[in-house]
């Protein structure tokens, strides 16, 4: 099943309602995105560039508001992953800028911790492919500046933190179990930088029916253990992904959340860093 790793609208609101107003809320064809499975509870002040993408007039006023991730890579500039600035994700076309913000150092959503800055540009890849999922990417201005110790580094395309079996970090508040059930602490999960060979045997162009997207190298890079059980999932969408302290990827896609033998699958930072710095504030 295709699973984008960002919060639609129709999900929230049954997180929202809970249980007993589910069958109220129009069927969901499938799973979109993802929040951390397998992980832990992390300071969200020693963590201040995994921001959380946000808006209350689309999503109400429970965990902030909160339907993506994101890694802040710049004082003013966030990225994020392009579907989570679709129409199928925020329910309303060109991007759905009203009210949208970012908030840094917020571990429990719940709070009014950290900070928040709205959102004064939003640039969405027009390369972006929704049938592979290739290109998924977005660029976020600030209008106010964050710290600079709030920002994270890119890695690049020759780092070691991509060689195979190192170990990484995934950041989130999303679904902790693959059941809807959202996370309001900032959540991490600990697992290992994977041999493109293997992402293409899991994701190939043959499964893309099945799985709703295709592994490309280029743009995309797979984490994951091999027993499964520690991922992101829904919710977790545009979150970052980190080794050696640079950030190697963004939450994008997957089959399911946890599975064995299927991992996350991730935008490469490193293929975006000239768009990235092209679109920045």
């Amino acid at each position: 099943m295709r699973s984008l790793r960002a919060i639609p609208l129709p999900s929230l609101i049954s997180v929202l309602f809970g249980v007993l107003l589910a069958v109220l809320l129009a069927p969901q064809a499938e799973a979109r995105d993802r929040a951390v499975v397998g992980g832990h509870p992390v300071d969200a002040a020693t963590h201040p560039w995994a921001v959380a993408l946000a808006s209350r007039d689309l999503f109400g006023e429970a965990r902030s508001g909160q339907f993506c991730g994101g890694a802040l890579v710049g004082v003013r500039t966030m990225i994020t992953a392009a579907h989570c600035l679709s129409q199928e994700v925020l329910g309303v076309a060109d991007g759905g800028m009203r009210d949208l913000r970012v908030i840094s150092g917020r571990g429990d959503l719940g709070t009014r911790t950290g900070r928040e800055v709205p959102v004064r540009t939003a640039w969405v890849n027009p390369g972006y492919d929704a049938r592979t999922n290739a290109g998924d990417i977005a660029v976020v201005g600030l209008a106010e500046p964050m710290p600079k110790s709030s920002t994270v580094a890119m890695a690049a395309a020759q780092d070691a933190a991509y060689a195979p079996g190192t170990a990484a970090e995934v950041f989130g508040w999303g679904d902790t179990g693959g059941v809807g059930k959202y996370a309001s602490q900032l959540r991490a999960a600990g697992v290992d930088m994977l041999e493109d060979s293997a992402c293409a045997r899991s994701y190939s162009s043959s499964s893309e029916a099945a799985f709703g997207g295709t592994f490309e190298k280029k743009s995309m890079v797979c984490a994951g253990i091999a027993e499964g059980g520690r991922d992101a999932c829904q919710g977790d969408s545009g979150g970052p992904l980190v080794a050696r302290g640079r950030l190697v990827g963004l939450v994008s896609w997957g089959a399911g959340c946890g599975e064995e033998g299927r991992p996350g699958v991730y935008t490469r930072v490193s293929a975006m860093t000239d768009l990235i710095r092209a679109h920045s504030g």
